[in-house]
């Protein structure tokens, strides 16, 4: 499978960095990234994903650091918990939002329940990691006013489109979480987000259904909401794609016939977008 890996960057001059009296180097941060992708508390089956998701180059494309604050929105089986906790662990802090067990929805009630045992089981991993209820559209905070430093949130966008789509308005989850992150962040703190891909004029309707989000769309969505666009990358893109299919009818999950299966095992994971966006010095949560 061809994989691009170019960044464009947009030079944003009232933006800074977040700032720590912590020292890092970018050849320490990608040393203690490594050390932790490398860790025996990855999941064998999770491991195999690293060369189609690409987890170094992603995280120090959103430029996270092991002193920051981060928050992890909607993480599902914990595949980024399993770097971000021990990276995180000694100087910074990990939230994860993410459903709680109180949740009246039975599926999510399961898989809250199954997430907090995986990090019980573990706790000199994942024994300082903070649990955050989220569940559109009860709760969608993601923590006080200017206290955290990065927003991370992978492959979700298209689930926080329910409402959109289903009723008909779009001012509900997907801008909610926009302005969610964007009150939660610091100053100069980064919102990164990673999302399965719909071609560009493709209607959000349509791509809705196929767990698929215009990249465009997601730009406008977080601006309106105060972001500034930080850059963009193609590390986790898949030219082979061709975005008119439903994700999850591709590898890993491959829900197809078998008629159709060798097609798309061939095709490769779905194409992905990578954004970084930046909250303006000036600004303060709101």
């Amino acid at each position: 499978m061809k994989r691009r890996f170019l960044c464009v960057a947009v030079v944003l001059p009232l933006v800074t960095a977040v700032t720590s009296a912590y020292a890092t180097t970018p050849a320490s941060v990608q040393a203690a990234l490594q050390k932790a992708i490398n860790g025996p508390q990855r999941t064998p089956a999770y491991v195999k994903r690293d060369r189609f998701r690409h987890p170094l180059g992603t995280l120090e494309f959103f430029g996270i650091r092991p002193d920051m604050k981060v928050v992890e929105v909607l993480p599902g089986g914990g595949w980024y918990t399993e770097i971000l906790a021990p990276f995180l662990r000694d100087h910074g802090k990990l939230i994860e939002a993410t459903p709680a067990a109180s949740s009246p929805s039975p599926f999510q009630h399961r898989e809250a329940l199954k997430y907090q045992q995986k990090l019980a089981a573990n706790p000199a991993v994942y024994g300082r990691v903070t649990l955050e209820p989220f569940e559109p559209p009860a709760y969608m905070a993601l923590g006080a006013p200017d206290s955290a430093d990065m927003v991370l949130t992978f492959l979700n966008m298209h689930d926080l489109m329910y409402a959109n789509v289903h009723g008909g308005v779009t001012d509900t989850f997907v801008q909610r979480f926009f302005r969610s992150a964007y009150r939660t962040l610091k100053p100069g703190g980064i919102l990164g987000i990673v999302a399965h891909r719909a071609p560009p004029t493709m209607p959000i309707s349509k791509s809705f259904k196929l767990a698929r989000l215009p990249q465009p769309f997601v730009i406008a969505q977080a601006e309106r909401a105060g972001f500034q666009l930080a850059g963009t990358s193609e590390i986790v893109a898949n030219a082979k794609d061709p975005r008119n299919i439903p994700v999850f009818d591709l590898p890993p999950m491959l829900m197809v016939g078998a008629k159709d299966r060798a097609r798309y095992q061939a095709i490769g994971p779905g194409d992905d977008m990578t954004l970084k966006f930046v909250k303006p010095t000036h600004a303060a949560g709101q």
